[in-house]
């Protein structure tokens, strides 16, 4: 069976691999030609997959890069993972979801099944995804299901395979179909009743994440007021088998899922005339983190940041992962140098971002800053060197300091 999997990024390409892994012929899909052409020579930073194994199944024919589609390609599953972004007034961008659709229309074969994995609010399936390319193909026989994506970059031990899928879809046949494609390559599928159930359920995963990391990060600030450890703090609620889970302060958070998704959730309860304070409360706390956390900087220095020599270990958004997409240590950045800080950052995974390149540890600074500790970074040449550092790690993990909050 021939299916192409549109959208070749973090959720896309793992898809479309896995399918190939399972005997699928999968043509992967992206308008970016330029990262077509890369895929084709085999090179991926994805966790997913080696670079020789995207050469090997393209060798046997059972992944096909393309940046066109067409009918003679016999096409009978599309699976959407494209891009949801929000817009500069945070407000869903679906301009991505919208061009697959379009796509995916002019192409597409009677009785086909097209099934969406891309993150996006509450009834997209079908008062989106469905009417637009109903009416671009007009066909009438066409089935839809929704499978969102849990990709988590750089897990160990939660990969597309062993994660539960959770699927539905707007007719019993799109059901079975979509739990027949995953089957192939997802130990573990939990049907749900309808389309709104899963693509609800995506968001309540993520704004669930959103609203306690906004609660630590208040209650910290309650701590270094009242002169005790949030560490220590949560330590001993954590003590508690049951009915508590626990989050760590940080300086905000990054990645596609937790800043995006709840204010999806906040567009799909704005549609109901609903208004979700605590989410938007959550959002904020979160978002105005890098302000709070350089006024601990300058508290901690006693003086304002003016000629400072900061350098920041790791930009990227999370451990051992290339990915910035809003990523909050690029704000911290940028009001730490709108306070006249000198910033340079060592992040040899990320290596560029727009005109800066990453540094090594510099000893000749007077503060550095671990807020992304790649594994391949050795934190023993501040360590040695005495260098004045503060942890800002939202984890438990000793790296020779102790944490900052």
């Amino acid at each position: 069976m021939n299916i192409c999997v549109v959208g070749q990024g973090y959720v896309g390409l793992p898809i479309s691999i896995h399918a190939a892994r399972s005997g699928f012929t999968v043509f992967a899909y992206d308008v970016d030609k330029e990262k077509i052409q890369n895929l084709i020579q085999g090179i991926s930073s994805s966790p997913e997959s080696s670079n020789e194994e995207i050469l090997r199944l393209q060798a046997d024919k059972k992944l096909i890069f393309i940046s066109n589609l067409r009918q003679d390609f016999n096409i009978s599953i599309y699976v959407i993972a494209v891009p949801t972004p929000l817009n500069e007034h945070n407000q869903p961008d679906l301009s991505y979801l919208k061009s697959a659709c379009n796509a995916i229309s002019e192409v597409i074969a009677p009785k086909s099944l097209i099934i969406n994995e891309s993150t996006s609010y509450i009834g997209t399936l079908r008062n989106l995804i469905k009417p637009i390319i109903d009416e671009k193909s007009k066909l009438t026989d066409l089935l839809y299901a929704v499978a969102p994506e849990r990709i988590d970059p750089g897990n160990h031990v939660w990969n597309l395979s062993n994660t539960p899928r959770v699927v539905s879809g707007l007719n019993e046949v799109a059901i079975e179909s979509a739990v027949k494609f995953y089957k192939k390559f997802c130990e573990h599928i939990h049907i749900v009743s309808k389309p709104e159930v899963a693509e609800a359920a995506k968001l309540i995963e993520n704004t669930f994440r959103q609203v306690n990391i906004a609660l630590i990060n208040e209650i910290s600030e309650i701590a270094v007021k009242s002169n005790f450890s949030i560490q220590d703090a949560i330590l001993a609620a954590s003590t508690k088998p049951f009915g508590f889970m626990p989050f760590y302060p940080s300086i905000g958070v990054g990645g596609h899922c937790i800043p995006v998704d709840p204010s999806y959730l906040i567009y799909s309860a704005n549609q109901v005339n609903i208004e979700s304070k605590l989410i938007e409360f959550a959002n904020i706390i979160n978002l105005d983190r890098p302000k709070v956390v350089i006024n601990l900087i300058e508290n901690y220095l006693g003086a304002p940041l003016i000629g400072k020599r900061i350098q920041v270990v790791g930009i990227s958004y999370k451990i051992d992962v290339s990915d910035i997409r809003e990523s909050p240590v690029l704000a911290l950045i940028h009001l730490m140098r709108s306070r006249g800080a000198q910033v340079t950052w060592c992040d040899p995974i990320v290596g560029r971002y727009l005109n800066e390149t990453s540094s090594k540890l510099d000893l000749n600074i007077d503060l550095g800053l671990i807020i992304t500790p790649h594994s391949c970074i050795d934190l023993s040449v501040w360590k040695n060197a005495g260098t004045n550092v503060l942890d800002l790690v939202p984890n438990t993990i000793n790296y020779g300091w102790d944490k900052f909050f």
